[in-house]
């Protein structure tokens, strides 16, 4: 991942590229161990077609985290984080023997279960869970919260979005935000739903004027420690 001396564009980097395709290929050599049924060679007719689905869904990652990653959110060099996550957290989200399938919807599947921040986008079901002081003396509420919500289609029933969910789940509808205000006991009360994030952000400053949420959040959990890295 470089940046450009004259735009913030940024530029895949080969060495994560690398280490992307390195980490799945070993991935799927170790998840086909003792599988008798399981042929990578046969299911890509042949091993030079498999290598190129690596390379492409190592390239796609990269372009894709480009657009939507803030690498300076970062705790660990990118190119080490890859190769140590990357492959079993793909296969998390499909097969090895379903590499060609990969597409932009399962880079966002990989991105949040890697923890990644997340740039929060109106295009993207990103989950954003943000938490600010409230600022406004002798108010009920000592914190307001944004989060992202979801309806069930079923019955219409307001859901939390969060990192552990599935981002295209049928069986919700298209995440918007909700404000809260937080009690001194903790408890949540609603105040309002709006469509965008800007559009909470804005009636939070309206209600609380001064109160700190970020312009611009990311989805972000803590990863685990890397393994094997100095």
């Amino acid at each position: 991942m470089t940046t450009g001396t004259e735009s913030a564009t940024v530029l895949p980097d080969p060495a994560a590229i690398f280490a992307s395709a390195l980490s799945l290929r070993q991935a799927c050599q170790k998840r086909i161990v003792g599988e008798e049924k399981l042929n990578l060679s046969e299911c890509y007719n042949g091993m030079d077609q498999f290598m190129r689905e690596l390379m492409r869904v190592a390239n796609q990652f990269e372009a894709w985290a480009c657009l939507h990653v803030d690498f300076n959110e970062l705790d660990h060099v990118w190119p080490y984080l890859l190769e140590d996550r990357f492959g079993e957290t793909c296969l998390a989200v499909l097969l090895p023997t379903a590499l060609a399938q990969f597409d932009d919807s399962d880079c966002l599947r990989v991105a949040m279960r890697l923890r990644l921040p997340i740039i929060l986008d109106d295009k993207l079901p990103v989950p954003v869970e943000v938490v600010a002081l409230n600022p406004v003396p002798g108010s009920s509420f000592r914190e307001f919260k944004i989060q992202t919500v979801r309806d069930a289609i079923e019955d219409s029933d307001p859901n939390p979005y969060s990192a552990d969910d599935e981002p295209f789940d049928e069986e919700f509808g298209r995440p918007y935000f909700g404000l809260y205000g937080v009690g001194d006991d903790g408890k949540l009360e609603h105040i309002a739903d709006r469509r965008t994030y800007s559009e909470a952000l804005r009636l939070a400053q309206k209600l609380a004027p001064g109160v700190a949420f970020p312009t611009t959040p990311t989805f972000v959990s803590a990863p685990p420690p890397i393994t094997g890295k100095d």
